[in-house]
């Protein structure tokens, strides 16, 4: 597999990325649900995918919909703890400056949403363990 393209639905807005088999980020954003399904079409036409790994959780049950017309098998995939890993992920790549510093990382939140950090662990989980199977919670 090339690359596969993972996905963390949420209620208004999903993360999404894409990860190469190795596991590295080529592109990876946050879009509205409603333009979800054009900017992953975008991202398809650009690259070469092979499959969606879409994170079991919130809202999933509304979102694969809007992906199965893209023509990619898609793969549930778990996606417990990943918000809490993306935080880490989010703070391993933008360390804290300043007085921020002083403050320990566990305590902080991030400047901004991090759906996309959560899409780009769903991918990574979906690389390293394969496929999840069941119906989206």
């Amino acid at each position: 597999m090339s690359a596969v393209i993972g996905v963390d639905p949420g209620s208004a807005k999903a993360g999404y990325a894409l990860v190469g088999r190795g596991g590295d980020v080529l592109r990876a954003g946050i879009e509205s649900l409603e333009q979800l399904p054009a900017r992953l079409a975008q991202l398809l036409a650009e690259s070469e995918a092979e499959a969606i790994a879409l994170g079991r959780g919130t809202n999933a049950r509304c979102v694969l919909p809007m992906l199965t017309p893209l023509g990619l098998p898609v793969h549930l995939v778990d996606e417990r703890e990943t918000t809490r890993l993306a935080r880490r992920l989010y703070f391993e790549e933008h360390p804290p400056t300043g007085w921020r510093r002083l403050i320990p990382v566990g305590l902080q939140l991030p400047m901004r949403p991090i759906d996309d950090y959560a899409a780009i662990l769903i991918a990574r989980r979906f690389l390293a363990r394969g496929v999840e199977s069941g119906p989206p919670s």
